[in-house]
């Protein structure tokens, strides 16, 4: 079998310093954004320092065209700080419900496992080995429930640092704005690293520190040990999921509500200071599009993490106790980080960005460069780390693996997210014919558009699937339910890089809000709409990162699941597994609709809001007077609050009902039929919402003659745009990147109880 090259000493100082190296990192970028002052006055100084790197014409606009630079900054000081405290009471109110929520299920965590052996403090005889004894059931659950905590509070700091730097950057990237779209570009992008950093680190340092606290009560048990970090998943995602549908209601009913009564039926420009919505808007971009979305590649990361270790424990790793093979996922995402800081210097640093067409190539050059730079240093991973064979366990058998075959499964979920992301975007970019064939059809109204938005949702489902059918038949083929792990780890491993893409959106989308509620420069809004439009565009390819991941992820847990749970084969011909299988399918779609009739009432309140002011309050339309935006945050905040429960407790009570009354069996064809009929939902709404929104920007910029023959704004296939891009907005941005935390938590929530069901489950089988 052989030794691996890196020592065990080794992989000790490599996983911490790489995670520590990584705060680091996202440390230094906050400072250099910080040293953008939000003080009048500051711009002077800053301008003094002469052209610099991608400066591009290092003047204020203002200076030119005689604006007053004083009031300027200090307007976009107050309406930073206006999201900021928008956003940061929101979360904070969600996190009070949330708060409770994760107590009484923690608790809940406890009473099931502690039960499997009636509460016993006797070591038990080991699943997988019934001749050595294990630590207690009610050790696991124990440990369990405080890796539980540990991913549930992570997964929280996660999403609010996240947030907090997001509204930190925003008014920031709008007055750089002034000096050149370069300057700007940068300010955004650094402080999306700092999220990506902080999070990929984050992840990586709490689990690690964790793994190493078990073990000094765990000792050679390692079967337990794993066994209770699983929790650890279900914490991240748990959390992720009432932070992507909370945050995904509130941001799309103050989106709808400004869209519909501003630009349809008023004709006034987005995020136009009269409109009584726009500071809501602004605040939903931070509580679900970053902070949402922070925790649920969190969540992705330590779900494909935890079941990789968990496969790994009751391989020839976990059984002859070899700690560097043992802990291969974690080296793979500790080398992603030092990858993900390379590639990053590339937009920062090494190369100049001077005009407005070269940001959507940087960013995509981001992902390319981040996949070609993992893949080399996956190989010299794989070569240290691993022996050169050893053995995974295949339900019930073990299956002998090179260390060549599970590089290639890393590197095949690597490159599938690779094509995932690009050819989300070739349906969801105003560069290329499907999203312009979407724009063409609002000649003819709403109507059509709705249909050719749909067929194109549909379509874009094809390649994808293909893409991770491929990836899970190789990587099941080398290296059976570990492979499949891995792959989704892969997939996984450059996800600082991919957060900073997918952050850097939102930042410049408020950017661009502010700088139309400050009165600045039509040029500038130029600019941050340049940096706005290559976010959504990248946008779209992290949410096809996000699924993809998700869809692997899923399958591994359940790979996880089905061993926990003693499941010999999972028959799809036998009743109780037909069962499970066509009531899994159905969640999807009823969890869908939950999300979409939740945003829909919430935006129908919006409406009905912004319409009162701007009818009775003197002076607004003619800008004479200020709106009352505090009443529409509030009712964006009430509203997804109160409706981010019911999906909620659909997704986290389902595993519990049909495992306790109908067993593991119809359990697993739950699962099975969440996941297939779940990540096609996910793919099609992400898809077609985001068509329809750069359907509607393709019209609006105008820079093709065709597009210009379907302007300008305001003309009937404008608003017939503005109608399917407020269609779409629930489900590019709620229930679809939602629908892929349903498939994980499912899974993981399944895999932390499997001991419970498979000796306390199935009550109805067994009364009949």
């Amino acid at each position: 079998m052989g030794s691996p090259v890196l020592p065990d000493l080794g992989t000790e100082i490599l996983i911490p310093v790489c995670a520590i190296i990584g705060i680091g990192f996202s440390l230094f970028q906050w400072l250099l954004v910080s040293k953008v002052k939000l003080t009048p006055g500051s711009a002077a100084s800053n301008n003094s320092r002469g052209s610099g790197k991608n400066g591009h014409g290092d003047y204020l606009i203002e200076e030119e065209e005689g604006l007053n630079d004083h009031n300027i900054v200090l307007k976009c000081a107050e309406i930073q700080n206006a999201i900021s405290e928008g956003a940061t009471s929101f979360l904070f109110t969600e996190y009070q419900y949330v708060g409770i929520f994760m107590v009484a299920f923690a608790i809940l965590i406890f009473v099931f496992l502690g039960s499997v052996e009636g509460f016993s403090t006797k070591s038990q005889p080991c699943t997988y080995d019934p001749l050595k004894l294990c630590k207690p059931a009610l050790a696991t659950a124990g440990f369990s429930t405080i890796s539980f905590m540990l991913g549930a509070v992570t997964s929280v700091v996660s999403g609010f640092l996240g947030m907090k730097i997001a509204t930190y950057a925003n008014a920031r990237t709008t007055l750089e704005a002034r000096k050149g779209v370069g300057k700007a570009f940068i300010t955004a992008f650094r402080s999306g690293a700092v999220m990506g950093f902080l999070l990929a680190a984050n992840g990586l340092l709490v689990l690690y520190i964790a793994i190493n606290l078990f073990k000094l009560y765990y000792g050679d048990d390692w079967e337990g040990l794993f066994e209770a970090i699983t929790g650890y998943g279900l914490g991240g995602s748990s959390m992720a999921l009432f932070g992507r549908v909370g945050g995904g209601i509130y941001t799309k009913a103050a989106d709808v509500g400004a869209d519909l009564v501003g630009k349809v039926e008023r004709n006034i420009p987005e995020d136009d200071p009269r409109n009584p919505a726009v500071i809501a808007d602004n605040v939903g971009d931070n509580v679900g599009d970053i902070a949402g979305m922070g925790s649920d590649l969190f969540g992705s990361y330590a779900e494909s993490s935890c079941a990789a270790l968990v496969v790994a424990s009751i391989s020839s790793f976990g059984i002859n106790h070899e700690l560097t093979p043992m802990l291969y996922p974690l080296i793979v995402s500790s080398v992603g980080i030092i990858v993900c800081l390379l590639t990053t210097l590339f937009a920062t640093d090494f190369f100049e960005i001077k005009a407005v067409n070269e940001i959507e190539p940087a960013l995509k050059n981001q992902l390319i460069i981040s996949t070609v730079l993992m893949t080399i240093g996956v190989a010299i991973v794989s070569w240290i780390a691993l022996p050169s064979s050893f053995t995974i366990f295949n339900f019930g058998t073990q299956k002998v693996v090179k260390n060549w075959q599970l590089f290639l499964c890393v590197a095949v979920g690597l490159w599938a997210g690779l094509l995932f992301g690009f050819v989300t975007e070739y349906y969801t970019s105003n560069a290329y014919s499907p999203v312009q064939d979407v724009a063409d059809s609002c000649r003819t109204g709403a109507a059509t558009n709705v249909i050719f938005g749909l067929a194109l949702g549909y379509k874009s489902v094809i390649i994808p699937i293909f893409a991770i059918a491929v990836s899970i038949f190789v990587s099941f083929s080398f290296a059976a339910m570990y492979g499949i792990a891995v792959a989704a780890l892969g997939m996984l491993s450059t996800i600082a890089t991919g957060l900073a893409i997918d952050a850097y959106g939102p930042i410049s989308d408020n950017a661009g809000g502010i700088a139309e509620m400050a009165g600045m420069s039509h040029r500038i809004r130029e600019r941050t709409d340049a940096l706005d439009s290559a976010g959504n565009t990248t946008a779209a390819i992290g949410k096809g990162f996000a699924i993809g991941s998700a869809a692997l992820v899923s399958l591994a847990l359940f790979g996880a699941f089905v061993s926990r749970a003693a499941i010999s084969k999972v028959d799809v011909l036998t009743p109780k597994v037909f069962l499970g299988l066509i009531g899994g399918a159905k969640l999807p779609y009823w969890f869908s609709a939950m999300t979409m009739k939740s945003v829909g009432s919430a935006a129908l309140k919006m409406v009905e809001e912004v319409r009162r002011q701007l009818n009775t309050i003197p002076g607004l339309m003619e800008g004479t007077a200020k709106p009352d935006y505090a009443t529409c945050v509030k009712i964006s905040t009430d509203a997804s609050i109160k409706e981010m429960i019911p999906p909620g407790a659909l997704v986290m009570l389902t595993p519990l009902i049909v495992g306790i009354f109908f067993g593991v069996e119809t359990l697993s064809g739950v699962l099975a039929g969440s996941l297939v009929s779940g990540v096609q939902i996910a793919i099609s709404a992400s898809n077609t919402g985001g068509a329809w929104d750069n359907a509607k920007k393709y019209i609006e910029a105008g820079v093709s003659e065709h597009a210009r023959s379907l302007g300008p704004k305001g003309s009937d296939p404008h608003k017939a745009a503005v109608i399917g891009d407020t269609i779409g907005d629930p489900l590019k941005d709620t229930s679809g990147p939602s629908l892929n935390i349903l498939i994980k938590l499912m899974a993981v929530e399944s895999l932390v109880f499997a001991p419970f069901f498979a000796t306390h489950g199935g009550l109805l089988f067994k009364i009949f």
